[in-house]
């Protein structure tokens, strides 16, 4: 742990003019690393080498003001999930204070605010994989805990005798009052104690309070990234090449109110107002020559799946192997009945709300680039500061970045390369700029989730009970393409190793599809397509051996208690085995992220085509700060997933995208919304993630629930592939 000296310093230096705007007489307590052991499945953070130490600062601060009102100002970003509220909301438990009197707002993120704690890279502020919670639910009752034993220890000194915590905001003795605010200029000059018990999680965890972000959100005032304007800002947006990977070949010098910028692997069109701008570059799109990639089979969809056709059933390669147990082969050979099923995926794109945008301000000395700065709406301030360092010359400290709200992201907004685009127009310009995408070019140069070919051969012996496992993902890895140097990728088999299910022979094998089109992180990451795999080959296997699917996976989880724990719980909440007439019921379960789930679709007919009636949850996630978030997140989640198991896929011809915006990639509408009934299985464990645990077991639920009402097997999705928004 760092010297008490070194953290009043940083205090201090945060206080003077670090992450925050705020007054002198405050109290600021660091957020610090506790342990990294709740994070498994952050693969972005992983796979930069980013996960923080226990002990490392985060970047991230509880401030107790004058007026006595505290904020937390978090590292991650408040992106819907309600992770600012949630945060306050520990804090609020912590210090016994009325929520009224908690405030929430980003870090701005700048090497100087931890710089003394050599932990530069910031590798906390990055949101994804249903990390938040999970990575700061103990740093910031820790914090506030801190926090609280500062104020005890100013009043003692201030007044004399013990002190205790009161409700308000306030501590007492004998009858006394004195509020945090009349305490935090004494605490503040207070070494900063060990770390402290914390109080009972009861209190505040555990309520339904209203979220800090939506009064904003509501009236109009929130700033997201794509409202940031600064004095003197010029607009910008990039057309890039149809064919994705091609570079600039020849442009134009100049085009009508527009000043236009060669940055390689597009051009930037700079205008002073937006219209202006999406104006040119729809013109110039069609006078820019551009050299294609050589590559192009593998930036085309047919031939990736044919590719991995073959991969799948090659006895001559050499797989990656994830997980093995027993000897899977030899059970599956003596096994009394076996499936061997095969289950495709496309690849997806993000479809956020929120296009593409990042403002850029430049400061120059003398002619010379002294400092940048940033609004941008990102999953990942952690990358963004790295990045502009290396793009600039500057250093690290010369680097702020603000994190206005973010309209979803969904995985998309953990890249760089919209940051990139918009600091090199900035540069170019010399002044502050505000580059906003297209929606057609955001359609058009995603980072799009890998699909998958997956072969599950699975045996069960004489007694009905399954012996042996034999799975073998084939797909493009993200890892491998942008580290091809290790192309280990164990977020490819998420999902499907580690199972809870009694099932003692395993070999769980990966084999990478070379591929060319870019990859990215998208909702759920590998759980999204091994779940369905995963959870229809289970079906296969229950209705194969003749048992009722829920009866089936309640023998096979039952050495896990919170795995059967969730099944009996959506089991009670959808009334399993009684649908509605002319319906049938699917079942899906995971374990992943930190938290147990179980997902029944109940399903139907309307005309010759699946309509889904209801959608039933359960998920036990560990200690819940607020009920209402995680069900906005497992709602969330179920549409998601829902949308992507009935019509969505990303389809590239020869690297040209097939669909360029909504109308030809089907969302769904208010009326494809089932009912969706939600329970949350209580539980003492440190928080589980949810954000992403709502998305993977959607689609073997409808699945399996087809496959009983109609008797057709869906083992590819889309289950509708061509619909559009045109479609009924």
């Amino acid at each position: 742990m760092a010297e008490a000296s070194d953290l009043t310093t940083t205090r201090r230096g945060f206080i003077a003019g670090g992450a925050a705007t705020v007054a002198a007489s405050a109290l600021v307590v660091p957020l610090v690393m506790q342990s990294s052991a709740n994070l498994a499945g952050s693969n972005a953070v992983a796979d930069a080498g980013l996960m923080p130490a226990p002990g490392s600062p985060l970047g991230a601060y509880l401030k107790i003001d004058s007026n006595n009102l505290v904020t937390v100002i978090i590292g991650s970003t408040e992106m819907g999930q309600g992770i600012m509220s949630g945060m306050a909301q520990l804090a609020a438990a912590e210090l016994n204070l009325d929520w009224t009197k908690v405030r929430g707002e980003h870090s701005v993120t700048t090497a100087a605010n931890v710089a003394s704690f050599g932990n530069p890279l910031f590798g906390a502020q990055v949101t994804g994989g249903s990390t938040s919670m999970r990575g700061w639910y103990r740093p910031m009752r820790q914090a506030a805990a801190q926090a609280r034993a500062l104020l005890l220890t100013a009043a003692s000194q201030l007044y004399g005798g013990t002190w205790t915590l009161a409700s308000g905001g306030r501590v007492e003795q004998n009858g006394v009052y004195h509020t945090f605010g009349a305490l935090v200029v004494k605490a503040a000059t207070l070494p900063m104690p060990a770390a402290q018990p914390l109080l009972d999680s009861g209190g505040l965890v555990g309520k339904a309070l209203h979220r800090l972000d939506i009064p904003a959100k509501v009236n109009g005032s929130a700033i997201f990234g794509i409202d940031v304007v600064l004095p003197g800002m010029v607009y910008a947006t990039t057309v890039h090449c149809p064919t994705l990977g091609g570079t600039v070949k020849t442009m134009p010098a100049n085009a009508s109110g527009a000043k236009l910028i060669n940055l390689s692997t597009a051009v930037g069109v700079v205008a002073s107002n937006t219209h202006a701008v999406f104006s040119a570059a729809q013109g110039l799109a069609r006078s820019v020559v551009w050299t294609l990639p050589t590559n192009l089979p593998l930036l085309d969809t047919t031939s990736l799946y044919k590719a991995g056709s073959a991969l799948l059933t090659s006895t001559t390669l050499v797989p990656q192997v994830a997980e093995t147990s027993g000897n899977a082969g030899a059970a599956l050979g003596s096994a009394a009945k076996s499936i061997d099923a095969t289950y495709t995926l496309p690849m997806l794109a993000h479809t956020y709300l929120e296009v593409i945008n990042c403002t850029v301000k430049p400061t120059y000395t003398a002619g010379v680039l002294t400092e940048i700065e940033l609004w941008v709406p990102t999953q990942a301030q952690g990358f963004v500061l790295p990045t502009v360092a290396k793009l600039t010359g500057l250093p690290m400290t010369a680097v702020k970045v603000h994190t206005p709200y973010i309209g979803s992201g969904f995985g998309r907004k953990i890249e760089q390369d919209y940051v990139t685009e918009a600091v090199q127009i900035a540069l170019a310009v010399g002044g502050p700029v505000k580059l906003t995408w297209s929606r057609p070019q955001d359609f058009s140069n995603d980072k799009y989730r890998p699909g998958a070919q997956i072969r599950v051969r699975l045996g069960a012996n004489t007694a009905g009970l399954p012996t042996a496992l034999v799975y073998r993902n084939v797909s493009p890895s993200i890892s491998a393409q942008r580290n091809p140097s290790n192309p280990e990728d164990t977020g490819a088999v998420a999902g499907a190793v580690g199972l809870p299910y009694a099932i003692a022979n395993r070999q769980i094998e990966f084999v990478p599809n070379p591929c060319a089109l870019p990859l990215g992180y998208w909702r759920s990451v590998g759980e999204s397509y091994n779940t369905f795999a995963v959870e229809s080959a289970i079906d296969e296997m229950a209705l194969l051996l003749k048992q009722d699917p829920l009866t089936f996976r309640r023998t096979l989880l039952a050495g896990d208690s919170r795995g059967l724990g969730v099944v009996n719980a959506v089991a009670t909440l959808a009334n399993w085995g009684k649908p509605a007439t002319g319906n049938a019921q699917g079942l899906a379960f995971l374990k992943g992220f930190g938290s147990y789930i179980a997902v029944v679709a109940e399903v139907g007919k309307s005309g010759t085509t699946l309509r889904v009636k209801k959608l039933s949850v359960a998920i036990d996630c560990g200690t819940v700060v607020n009920p209402d978030s995680v069900a906005a997140q497992l709602e969330g989640g179920l549409i998601h997933g829902m949308a992507a198991t009935l019509w969505q896929q990303a389809l590239f011809t020869n690297g040209v995208p097939v669909s360029s915006n909504f109308n030809k990639y089907r969302v769904a509408r208010m009326s494809d919304v089932p009912v969706i009934a939600t329970t949350i299985v209580p539980s003492t464990q440190d928080p589980g993630g949810v954000g992403e645990t709502g998305v993977p077991c959607v689609a073997p639920a409808i699945a399996n629930a087809w496959a009983r009402l109609t008797g057709i097997r869906q083992r590819s999705l889309p289950f509708f592939p061509g619909s559009t928004m045109s479609d009924g």
